[in-house]
This record gives C-alpha cells, structure tokens and sequence, in this order.
C-alpha cells in the first residue's frame, strides 16, 4: 500500500531557515540548515536502500505560489499566498510499505530532524493512504 507523508510548513519557516530573523520564529544558524539537509538526506536514503521510497520533493516557499480561487465561477490567480501563519505543505514522501503503522513510524522518525529549540514543537506531518483509483477514495 501507499502512503503519503505530508511535511507542512508557513512563510515564517522558510525565512527563519534562511537566518532571517522572524517573530515568534528562531533562525537557523548556517550549520543547523545543514544538519537539516544532512538528516533529509539520509532520511531518504535509507528509505530509499529499504525499497519503501516511491517519491519525494521538496517543495519552494509559499511566496514563490499562485493560489487559484474560483470567484463567482471564474478563476482569480493570486501570487503568494503569504502564509505568515498559515501552514502550507513544504515536501513530501511516497512510500509503499506493508501498513499504516508502519507509514506512521516512518513519518515519527523526522521528529529526529536537527532544528533549532522550539522548531520541532510546531511541526506538523500529516500520513494519509495514497487512493489508487476513484473506488479508493471513501466518498
């Protein structure tokens, strides 16, 4: 089976990795964005060598979007979002693994991530089953 690991994130997170300083955020010394990439890396690796990786992306921040709305039955394009504290999916993984459980365990492993002190307290991964077809979808 599928799953999908969901990583999310806001604007504020990708300025605060950047160093840029942001309320309410920490920012990232040069050597703690490493560690991070580092960690990601091997995170995907051995996922990877395990046969359990299917995909996985990084995605760029939110101000680099368009968010499409339809209003009144047209479309309106708006640049951004400027998501200062919504959160917005950051990456993910597709792994194919024998259960549930196991896309969970898979997923709790990026607690493991290096981030500075109060990081890890607000992230957010979501691990949803990968529908293969309409049938799959429980409507």
């Amino acid at each position: 089976m599928k799953y999908m690991i969901l990583l999310y994130g806001s604007q504020q997170d990708y300025d605060a990795l950047t160093g840029k300083a942001v309320p309410g955020k920490p920012a990232w010394a040069p050597e703690e964005a490493a560690a991070m990439g580092a960690f990601m890396t091997e995170f995907s690796k051995d996922l990877t060598e395990s046969g359990e990786l299917v995909e996985t992306r990084g995605l760029t921040a939110p101000v680099h979007a368009r968010r499409i709305e339809l209003v009144g039955g047209a479309p309106v394009v708006t640049d951004g979002p400027y998501a200062e504290t919504q959160e917005v999916l950051a990456g993910y993984w597709v792994v194919d693994c024998e259960s549930f459980d196991r896309a969970t365990h898979i997923a709790g492993r990026l607690a493991s991530c290096p981030a500075p002190a109060g990081v890890a307290a607000g992230a957010v991964i979501d691990v949803r089953p990968v529908a293969d077809s309409r049938d799959e979808l429980d409507l």
